[in-house]
């Protein structure tokens, strides 16, 4: 559970936002490592993204997306499960997001990782402030 909710607050809200205690916060490193080495993607681009860039067509970081979704519980089968992101949701990043994390539901993609990365481009569009990615 606390993997979970970790990745989630991690997937949509800043640090600044919401401070993560130091389990969340090697959990997260855990997730990250893991992610990374099992698809190549470059850091750089994750960093890039917390920076404030959009998230970039990248293949590598597109399963990135789809790893950590996947390890946190938000996805199964290429279907992204909002219930499930929105009950661990903290009370008030869950009523903020979600009516945007509802509108976008599962944008489809070409394989799972391109759904992983078009759902999470939707919930950046509409909300950047509050978007961040382990």
């Amino acid at each position: 559970m606390w993997l979970r909710a970790m990745v989630l607050v991690a997937a949509l809200a800043a640090a600044r936002a919401v401070e993560m205690d130091e389990d969340m916060a090697e959990l997260a490193r855990m997730v990250r490592e893991n992610c990374i080495a099992e698809t190549g993607a470059d850091v750089a681009l994750v960093e890039a993204v917390n920076g404030g860039a959009d998230l970039m067509p990248d293949d590598k970081l597109k399963c990135y997306i789809k790893c950590t979704m996947e390890t946190a519980g938000m996805m199964g089968d290429g279907e992204v499960d909002v219930e499930a992101v929105l009950a661990l949701l903290p009370p008030a990043l869950a009523a903020h997001n979600g009516p945007a994390l509802h509108a976008c539901g599962t944008v489809r993609g070409a394989d799972h990782c391109d759904t992983a990365w078009k759902t999470q481009v939707c919930w950046q569009t509409a909300n950047k402030a509050d978007y961040f990615l382990i």
